[in-house]
């Protein structure tokens, strides 16, 4: 099963990451971002792609501008996550083969976003939005819109942001916090991997 899960870390250090990687992996979340305001984030990003590169999407979250964008493809990254649509660092994703997750909260930016490019619209903050706002946006988005929803979304309520819409989460301090162990990370991968399957299972 391909699983519609970002790992946020924010926080993160690079002596961390690798072994932090590892455990998201091995409990089955292969898209992992690493925030721009963590200690040291390219290394990071740098230690995971060179670690999983192959087998995982990794890639920085909180990207505010085009050189920042080209920061992280320098890192070895190939995920651009933002808090906000900005159409020029939609489009330095994109001119760089990165894939492109924009910030959007209304009918308005999802729709610049789409079309400066953007792959996947990121529904932030999922908490104010609701699930309700996801279901209103779906009315008018194009059908093979991807829509994450990200802050707000978590295993407790996943299957009401499923039935509303949502493609996948973004998921941050429900999975990790800065120190937190590597064993503990995966003992909540491991639980937040499970609410996804189940919400998905067939009935």
């Amino acid at each position: 099963m391909q699983r519609r899960i970002v790992a946020i870390l924010r926080g993160i250090t690079p002596a961390e990451a690798a072994p932090v990687g590892f455990e998201l992996l091995e409990a089955g979340i292969d898209v992992i971002e690493v925030p721009l305001n963590s200690p040291d984030p390219h290394d990071s990003i740098a230690a995971l792609a060179r670690e999983f590169g192959e087998r995982a999407l990794i890639g920085a979250g909180t990207v505010l501008s085009a050189e920042q964008v080209e920061r992280v493809r320098e890192a070895g990254g190939a995920l651009i996550v933002s808090p906000d649509a900005n159409p020029e660092v939609i489009a330095a994703a994109k001119s760089a083969g990165m894939r492109s997750c924009p910030g959007v909260a209304t009918a308005t930016e999802c729709f610049a976003a789409l079309r400066a490019g953007a792959d996947i619209l990121k529904l932030f903050p999922g908490s104010q939005i609701g699930p309700g706002g996801l279901k209103a946006l779906r009315a008018v988005l194009p059908p093979q819109t991807q829509l994450y929803a990200v802050g707000g979304a978590g295993p407790e309520n996943f299957a009401e942001w499923i039935a509303a819409g949502a493609d996948g989460f973004g998921v941050g301090a429900s999975l990790y916090a800065p120190g937190m162990p590597a064993q503990e990370v995966r003992a909540r991968a491991d639980a937040i991997v499970a609410a996804y399957d189940r919400c998905l299972a067939p009935r």
